[in-house]
């Protein structure tokens, strides 16, 4: 059965930043809707791909199917929600790519038996029409599973699909340049060679500018540069983005064409060992991985930007926020507020976060963003700490808190140090430390920094 990856894949309430989460209703009629995908086409236009948020009710496993989309085009003050009809409900809605506030495209799949194809609306999803329909066939040896599709403008899109058969062919690509009227398959010679029983993820892709990047079960990331011309595949950190674990597997962002950041889940469900790298050449190569210091692990970039928002429907719920590429994390909401999914940013001053419809239209399901969110909205640190790098002493300088927690974790995530302090300035002795990273946090008053500190 195909495997579905919901994001790769998201401010605040703290008193310390200028910027806050408001609730919007989103229209659905069924109470717990949930967002898979945020797609934001400018202020005040945004589409929204639904999912069942309910608890599956026994012997269920997994909630019902649901083609349904939200959508705004006053920035929020209302939204409209919709069918996606695709003449068949037991297909799987892959992902949204809109354009506009009346054109957009979804994908459709059959999660078990493959197959799939596209599906256009031009009149804000009052109706959709299947497009390239002689794609992604069932047929015999020539079975394939239908990914994604999306547009880099009104005219240019693509449509991602697993290599054609066992053995036979490369990945299913399609290209048109007339918004969706022809499609032309991309050429073998365009494409790099599939590795043996390697496969793509349903709406497992992110795009920035000309480029995008899809990922696979081999770990791979597939990039153009070219919207959708030609092709290259880069080996990631890990051997496969969707793996259950034990194991490994992992989620990336893009802030630009060049910059990126992935994440990486290893270990066990009990145990589980969360790794972060960054790229600065399109994920051609990674950083040497450090121990992630968040607690919150939806990761969506600010456009153009270092600042990485980190969200979590699992505790600890919530938002995060680096602002210097993922080096430092500050936890925006106490652990236990509300659940934030998947968000979506046009810049640090407009963006959207998922959560889960109310017993009503008008009640919850998104939240907008209120106010800024930026380096300049964190002036307000409580605390300092310094020399960095340092060799035998830490110095902590903390404003307007009096008591705090003091824990310091190394790369491996081992503790090898905690305090209870007081006052204004604390002096920490590290000289026993061997060489190295580590990371400071600091607790008080329900709000949490963390430092990364390197050792000389």
């Amino acid at each position: 059965m195909k495997k579905l990856l919901l994001s790769l894949s998201l401010v605040a309430v703290a008193t310390t930043i200028n910027a806050q989460w408001t609730a919007q209703g989103t229209g659905f009629s069924a109470a717990s809707r949930g967002l898979s995908e945020i797609r934001i086409v400018d202020a005040n236009t945004v589409w929204a791909l639904a999912y069942d948020g309910a608890a599956p009710v026994p012997p269920a496993t997994t909630g019902a199917n649901v083609q349904e989309f939200t959508q705004t085009t006053n920035a929020g003050a209302s939204w409209t929600s919709g069918t996606i009809d695709v003449g068949n409900t037991t297909l799987k809605i892959t992902n949204i790519s809109p354009v506009s506030a009346t054109t957009a495209w979804v994908g459709a799949v059959d999660s078990a038996a493959g197959g799939g194809g596209v599906f256009k609306t031009s009149n804000s999803g009052g109706a959709w029409t299947a497009q390239n329909a002689t794609a992604y066939t069932t047929a015999g040896t020539l079975a394939s599973y239908f990914d994604f599709v999306h547009f880099f403008n009104a005219s240019i899109g693509i449509t991602v699909g697993d290599p054609i058969g066992t053995g036979v062919g490369e990945f299913e690509i399609y290209r048109t340049t007339d918004g969706g009227t022809t499609w032309t398959a991309v050429a073998a010679a365009s494409l790099p060679n599939p590795l043996s029983g390697e496969y793509g993820y349903t709406g497992g892709y992110v795009a920035s500018g000309d480029s995008m990047w899809f990922t696979t079960n081999k770990g791979r990331l597939f990039r153009t540069t070219d919207k959708g011309v030609t092709w290259n595949a880069y080996q990631a950190p890990l051997s496969d983005f969707g793996a259950a674990l034990p194991g490994n597997n992992g989620s990336v962002d893009f802030s630009s064409p060049s910059s990126g950041c992935l994440l990486k889940t290893s270990g066990t469900t009990a145990s589980p060992v969360y790794t972060f790298y960054t790229t600065s050449n399109g994920g051609q190569t990674w950083s040497a991985g450090t121990t992630f210091s968040g607690t919150r692990r939806i990761l969506t970039y600010v456009p153009g930007t270092t600042t990485i928002v980190a969200t979590s429907q699992s505790a600890p719920v919530g938002t995060s926020v680096s602002t210097d590429n993922g080096s430092n994390w500050t936890d925006l909401e106490p652990s236990g507020t509300t659940q934030r999914g998947a968000s979506a940013f046009l810049n640090a001053t407009t963006g959207w976060c998922a959560g889960f419809s109310g017993t009503d239209p008008l009640t919850g399901g998104i939240f907008k963003l209120t106010g800024t969110l930026s380096n300049q909205s964190f002036a307000t640190t409580k605390f300092s700490v310094y020399p960095n790098p340092a060799s035998s002493f830490v110095t902590i300088a903390a404003t307007d808190v009096t008591a705090y927690q003091l824990s310091v974790t190394d790369l491996s995530g081992k503790v090898v140090m905690t305090k209870s302090l007081n006052g204004l300035e604390n002096t920490v002795d590290i000289s026993t430390f061997a060489t190295g990273a580590y990371f400071f946090t600091l607790n008080a008053d329900n709000k949490k920094e963390v430092v990364k500190i390197l050792k000389n």
